[in-house]
Order: structure tokens, then C-alpha cells, then sequence
């Protein structure tokens, strides 16, 4: 057997590569959900179906990292162990089984013995959150986002610090990718990279306005580079409402968005607070932007539940459920009721459902069950640079992942 459509092409460019971790497994669905939380960190991945197809496969550049699966076969998983030596490989290796422990132990100690560097064994089902602390452990990808750190936004601007990064958003029935949401990134030449609590709570009015104004025109330039390679997406930004107010919209969409007849237009979201207290004005702005076909959605949609009925008259596109109904709605009686009754408002208004903060398949599995139009957070891909963003979804369009892999990790597949 062969190597899953390998990702060679997008990890051999480059003298300043990003690492490269290798991916042993025999279902397909484990493969690319990895795949997607590996590559959101800023690590390239390449898929094998199959210890077989890996130690027959040349590889382009040497890994920093290995996962392999042992089932039954132990000596399958220590030849891929003694590939690994007679390469030259330094990094580290990752068992990962559902098996038992006398298993895995065999195969840890034969790598011990070639002198490899054997992690603690991972057991599955595992989390997102443990390939994270692997990455982190190891010190490869991005690295930590840093806490505690206050940096001006209009320093940032002036040295073109800010950049923005893109998380998928998956439609959860479906299992494809139905858009994407633009998030604002700090990369500081000291501090590395931070997220907006550092730099947007001091942040004066001009600087947000500019911000505004960035992340508009950026996720109207990705959209239409991603347009040229057939991919058609809608593309979220959040922007607080005064700034919108202020912002040429129009004439922006017009001046920098993919001109194709088909275009699936921009989403702009706006929290629910900002929403109430100006009813009149987002019903304004809702009218205005349509006619550019850039829709509104309300974030942390249930989060003021007394104020929601006075919504129910506006045009929103999506409301995205707040995230503490969606957290745990798989297991806990107490969410999964609250979780349903606002996936129904949304519904009833009209919007589409959006879950965020996603994480647990179980959760996932609960949102559908509950009627949930679509679902976004680390469970389907973490907020990734843009070119990363680009070079998963290329790889994606140009090789389609088997029918046998369909689930929550062919998220990248343009619906």
C-alpha cells in the first residue's frame, strides 16, 4: 500500500521550513484530524496509511516528529522503528494505541534500545489537547502564545506587526469546510505571538478603526486568492459596531472583493451586547450591506438571553452560540438542554447555528443531533496564518481524502 497522498509539495520550499511530523495510522479520519491540529501549529504533515507504505516511501526532508500506531502486528511497528534508525532520524517518536500496555511496551523498549527518543505512550481516544502539549512539550510550531504582555495596538500598526490568521468554520451535517473566520494576531519581535487581550484593551479609537479597516480588506483579498484556485468562500471578520459606522464598506467590498458571479459575500460579526443597544442602526446597516451581499451575525448569541426577542426582526445571517452552551453539551444534562433551546431561537429567526469553542467530538456529535447548522474550534482546526490556511485547503482541493476518511477532519474539503 501506498502513502496517503503525501504533502510533500508544501513542505519542500524553503531553507527556513516549518518542522515536519509524519502521521502512521490506519484510519483515515485519526490521519487528517491530526493532520489539522499538527498543521494549525505551524508543523507540516505527511500521511501514511500504513507502517508498510512508510518504510516504502523516500521522504523529501527528515521529520522532527513521528506518530505511529501499533495495533496487533508489534513487529510491523518495530520495523518502522528500525526504518527510523537506519534513516538517521533525531527526532522524537510518538506510540500512539487503543491496544494494551504489554504491546506497546514491546515496541517502545525495542526503539529505546536503537537509541531513539521514545515519548510516554499516547492512549486513544485521545483529545485535542494532548497533540497541543506534545507540540509544546517539544517546543515545535508556533510555540506558546504569550500571557500577561501589553503592547500598544497603534505600535503594532506602525510597525505592521498585526497580522490575520483563519479558523475553519465546518458544516457540521455535511462534514466540509463552509467558511472561515479572520482573527487578528500580534507577531512581536520579542514577545512572539499574541493574542488580542494584549493588545486590543488599551487600544485607542483611531487604532481600532484602522484595525477594522485591515482585517476588512484582508479577508477580501484572502477570499480572492482563494477564488483563483476555485475555492469559494465566506469569510468572517468581527468589528465592532461603531466602527462600522465609520468604514466605506461598500466602497471597500467593490474595490477588493473576487469578482466571480458566484462570489459567497463577507460575514461581519457583532456581539449581542452592541447589537441591543443599537437595534435601530444594525437593522440600517443590515439593509445597507446587503445590497453588497455582506451579511451581519451575532457573536456570543444567548449570552443576554432577556434581550434576544428583540432581535428576532433583524436580518442576521448566523448567530453563534455562546461558547459556555457549547462546551460539554455532549455530556451535560444541564447544557444540552440550554444548548438546543437556543439553537432553536436561531432558527426561528431565521439564522443559521453556530457552535464555537468545539474541542470534544462528542460535543460535535450532540450539536448535530441537535439541528446545529455549523460548528468551528480546535476539534476541526486552530486559527492558522494565512498562507498555511491557503496551502491546507490547495492540498485539499487537488487531493481528496478517501471515502473511508470522511469525518470530522475532512472539514477541509470545500463544500
Amino acid at each position: 500500500m501506498s502513502a496517503a497522498p503525501a504533502k510533500a509539495d508544501a513542505v519542500a520550499t524553503g531553507a527556513l521550513r516549518s518542522p515536519l511530523a509524519l502521521i502512521i495510522d490506519e484510519e483515515g479520519s485519526i490521519r487528517q484530524f491530526m493532520s489539522l491540529i499538527l498543521q494549525g501549529s505551524g508543523i507540516d504533515t505527511i500521511e501514511f496509511i500504513d507502517g508498510a507504505s512508510f518504510r516504502e516511501t523516500p521522504l523529501p526532508l527528515p521529520p522532527e516528529l513521528v506518530f505511529l500506531n501499533v495495533d496487533l502486528e508489534v513487529q510491523a511497528a518495530v520495523a518502522s522503528i528500525e526504518t527510523l534508525k537506519k534513516s538517521g532520524f533525531s527526532g522524537a517518536v510518538q506510540l500512539m494505541s487503543s491496544r494494551g500496555s504489554a504491546v506497546l511496551d514491546t515496541v517502545r523498549h525495542a526503539g529505546e534500545q536503537m537509541n531513539l527518543r521514545m515519548l510516554p505512550v499516547l492512549k486513544k481516544p485521545f483529545e485535542t489537547s494532548a497533540i497541543q502539549k506534545i507540540v509544546s512539550d517539544l517546543k515545535l510550531g508556533h510555540g506558546p502564545v504569550q500571557g500577561g504582555i501589553k503592547v500598544s495596538l497603534a505600535e503594532a500598526l506602525k510597525n505592521n506587526w498585526v497580522e490575520f490568521w483563519y479558523q475553519p468554520k465546518i458544516d457540521l451535517r455535511r462534514k466540509q469546510l463552509a467558511g472561515a473566520e479572520a482573527f487578528a494576531r500580534l507577531c512581536h519581535p520579542q514577545h512572539g505571538l499574541l493574542l488580542p487581550g494584549s493588545f486590543m484593551p488599551d487600544a485607542d479609537e483611531a487604532s481600532v478603526l484602522t484595525l477594522a479597516e485591515q482585517a476588512l480588506v484582508s479577508a477580501l483579498k484572502s477570499g480572492l486568492n482563494l477564488s483563483r484556485f476555485g475555492v469559494n468562500l465566506r469569510i468572517a471578520i468581527n468589528v465592532p459596531v461603531k466602527c462600522l459606522v465609520k468604514l466605506p464598506v461598500g466602497k471597500i467590498v467593490r474595490e477588493y472583493r473576487a469578482q466571480l458571479g458566484d462570489w459567497p459575500g463577507l460575514m461581519i460579526d457583532v456581539t449581542e451586547e452592541q447589537i441591543v443597544s443599537e437595534i435601530k442602526l444594525a437593522n440600517e446597516l443590515s439593509k445597507t450591506f446587503a445590497e453588497h451581499n455582506v451579511r451581519l451575525a451575532i457573536d456570543d448569541f444567548g449570552k443576554g438571553y432577556a434581550s434576544l426577542m428583540k432581535l428576532k426582526e433583524l436580518p442576521f445571517a448566523e448567530m453563534k452560540l455562546d461558547r459556555s452552551f457549547v462546551v460539554g453539551c455532549g455530556t451535560d444534562r444541564v447544557h444540552a438542554p440550554i444548548c438546543k433551546t437556543v439553537i432553536d431561537l436561531a432558527h426561528s429567526f431565521g439564522a443559521l447555528a453556530v457552535g464555537i469553542g468545539l474541542e470534544k467530538a462528542s460535543d460535535a456529535m450532540a450539536l448535530v443531533s441537535m439541528g446545529c447548522d455549523l460548528g468551528q474550534g480546535f476539534l476541526f482546526g486552530q486559527p492558522m496564518p494565512e498562507q498555511r490556511f491557503t496551502a491546507l485547503l490547495k492540498q485539499r482541493v487537488t487531493v481528496r481524502p478517501a471515502p473511508a476518511a470522511a469525518s470530522a477532519a475532512t472539514a477541509l474539503q470545500p463544500a
